[in-house]
Protein backbone atom coordinates (compact mmCIF):
# COMPACT_ATOMS: atom_id res chain seq x y z
CA UNK A 1 0.00 0.00 0.00
CA UNK A 2 1.64 3.23 -0.74
CA UNK A 3 2.40 6.13 1.84
CA UNK A 4 0.58 9.03 1.47
CA UNK A 5 0.89 12.56 3.01
CA UNK A 6 4.91 13.01 1.29
CA UNK A 7 6.21 15.10 -1.16
CA UNK A 8 8.95 13.09 -2.73
CA UNK A 9 12.27 13.26 -0.71
CA UNK A 10 10.22 13.88 2.54
CA UNK A 11 9.90 17.17 2.24
CA UNK A 12 6.80 17.88 4.49
CA UNK A 13 4.15 20.47 4.48
CA UNK A 14 5.70 22.47 7.68
CA UNK A 15 9.18 22.13 5.47
CA UNK A 16 7.10 23.40 2.42
CA UNK A 17 5.45 26.29 4.25
CA UNK A 18 8.45 27.88 6.06
CA UNK A 19 10.70 27.47 2.55
CA UNK A 20 7.21 29.45 0.82
CA UNK A 21 7.49 31.87 3.47
CA UNK A 22 11.05 32.52 3.82
CA UNK A 23 10.77 33.09 -0.42
CA UNK A 24 8.43 35.58 0.53
CA UNK A 25 10.42 37.69 3.10
CA UNK A 26 13.32 37.69 0.30
CA UNK A 27 10.91 38.52 -2.35
CA UNK A 28 9.79 41.72 -0.38
CA UNK A 29 13.45 42.91 0.98
CA UNK A 30 14.77 42.49 -2.84
CA UNK A 31 11.23 44.28 -4.00
CA UNK A 32 11.69 47.26 -1.92
CA UNK A 33 15.66 47.33 -2.81
CA UNK A 34 14.76 47.42 -6.21
CA UNK A 35 12.29 50.24 -5.68
CA UNK A 36 15.26 52.52 -3.96
CA UNK A 37 17.66 52.01 -7.29
CA UNK A 38 17.89 54.51 -9.60
CA UNK A 39 18.04 54.12 -13.44
CA UNK A 40 19.56 57.07 -15.64
CA UNK A 41 19.44 56.63 -19.31
CA UNK A 42 20.28 59.13 -22.21
CA UNK A 43 19.14 59.14 -25.95
CA UNK A 44 20.22 61.21 -28.78
CA UNK A 45 23.94 61.19 -27.64
CA UNK A 46 22.82 62.98 -23.87
CA UNK A 47 20.70 65.53 -25.64
CA UNK A 48 17.68 63.91 -23.20
CA UNK A 49 18.78 62.30 -19.97
CA UNK A 50 15.74 60.27 -17.52
CA UNK A 51 16.30 59.53 -14.18
CA UNK A 52 14.01 56.81 -13.20
CA UNK A 53 13.66 54.83 -9.62
CA UNK A 54 12.63 51.49 -9.55
CA UNK A 55 8.91 52.27 -8.54
CA UNK A 56 8.85 53.24 -12.09
CA UNK A 57 8.43 56.81 -11.48
CA UNK A 58 10.38 59.50 -13.17
CA UNK A 59 12.99 61.40 -11.10
CA UNK A 60 14.16 63.47 -13.40
CA UNK A 61 14.25 65.07 -16.76
CA UNK A 62 17.29 66.80 -18.35
CA UNK A 63 17.09 67.98 -21.74
CA UNK A 64 20.34 69.89 -23.30
CA UNK A 65 19.68 73.43 -24.24
CA UNK A 66 20.45 71.93 -27.96
CA UNK A 67 18.28 69.96 -28.14
CA UNK A 68 15.47 72.50 -27.56
CA UNK A 69 14.37 73.07 -31.14
CA UNK A 70 11.39 74.99 -31.80
CA UNK A 71 11.55 74.30 -35.15
CA UNK A 72 11.84 70.29 -34.70
CA UNK A 73 9.65 69.54 -31.33
CA UNK A 74 8.89 66.11 -32.97
CA UNK A 75 12.47 64.69 -32.79
CA UNK A 76 12.70 65.86 -28.75
CA UNK A 77 9.54 64.48 -28.42
CA UNK A 78 10.98 61.07 -29.65
CA UNK A 79 13.97 61.62 -27.88
CA UNK A 80 12.30 61.90 -24.50
CA UNK A 81 9.78 58.87 -25.12
CA UNK A 82 12.98 56.85 -26.06
CA UNK A 83 15.00 57.48 -22.69
CA UNK A 84 11.47 57.03 -20.91
CA UNK A 85 10.94 53.39 -22.22
CA UNK A 86 14.54 52.62 -21.70
CA UNK A 87 14.56 53.32 -18.64
CA UNK A 88 11.79 51.53 -17.90
CA UNK A 89 13.21 48.49 -19.85
CA UNK A 90 15.76 48.84 -17.44
CA UNK A 91 13.89 48.81 -14.35
CA UNK A 92 11.81 45.97 -15.32
CA UNK A 93 14.52 43.78 -16.42
CA UNK A 94 16.47 44.15 -13.41
CA UNK A 95 13.01 43.23 -11.41
CA UNK A 96 12.38 40.10 -13.56
CA UNK A 97 16.61 38.92 -13.24
CA UNK A 98 16.04 39.69 -9.55
CA UNK A 99 12.44 37.66 -8.81
CA UNK A 100 13.71 34.92 -10.94
CA UNK A 101 16.80 34.19 -8.79
CA UNK A 102 14.99 34.05 -5.99
CA UNK A 103 12.35 31.74 -7.43
CA UNK A 104 14.29 29.62 -9.17
CA UNK A 105 12.07 30.11 -12.46
CA UNK A 106 8.92 29.21 -10.31
CA UNK A 107 7.02 32.28 -12.20
CA UNK A 108 4.44 29.78 -14.12
CA UNK A 109 3.19 29.10 -10.46
CA UNK A 110 1.98 32.32 -8.93
CA UNK A 111 5.37 33.30 -7.62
Amino acid sequence: MAKFGGYGGGMNMNNLMKQAQRMQRQMEEKTKELEEKEYTVTAGGGAVTVVMGGNKEIKSLQLAPEAVDPDDVEMLQDLIVAAVNEAYRQVAKEAQDAMSGLTGGLGGMGF
